[in-house]
């Protein structure tokens, strides 16, 4: 059975960014859903799905979509994005490797 899920609407937002995004980048550069979805190595129905912002589609081959047709995700600039990267990463580097909830002391006595 199909288990269905419920996306916040932040989620389907982001998703139907996206979808626009490929649909754009797609006919600007005048291929059809069909080519785009072999360059990607899916169906045609999957690209459909992505292009009407289901967030259902796996998040590798919408990034593969949107690579391919030149969709803006974050920056465009390389150096940019890796310098995002670099930052990102050194934050992460300096913060616990497991979050734990706080112990909860009963301190009366």
């Amino acid at each position: 059975m199909k288990r269905t899920r419920a996306y916040s609407r932040t989620t389907n937002e982001v998703a139907r960014l996206l979808g626009s995004r490929v649909r754009l980048g797609r006919i600007d550069r005048h291929w059809s859903a069909q080519e785009l979805a072999n360059r990607v190595g899916v169906t045609r129905s999957t690209i459909n799905k992505i292009e009407h912002g289901d967030p259902s589609v796996g998040l590798g081959v919408a990034l593969e979509a949107a690579a391919l047709v030149g969709a803006p995700l974050f920056s465009e600039d390389d150096g940019l994005r890796r310098l995002e990267l670099g930052r990102v990463s050194d934050r992460l580097a300096l913060l616990p490797k497991r979050v734990r909830r706080p112990l909860m002391v009963n301190d009366a006595f």
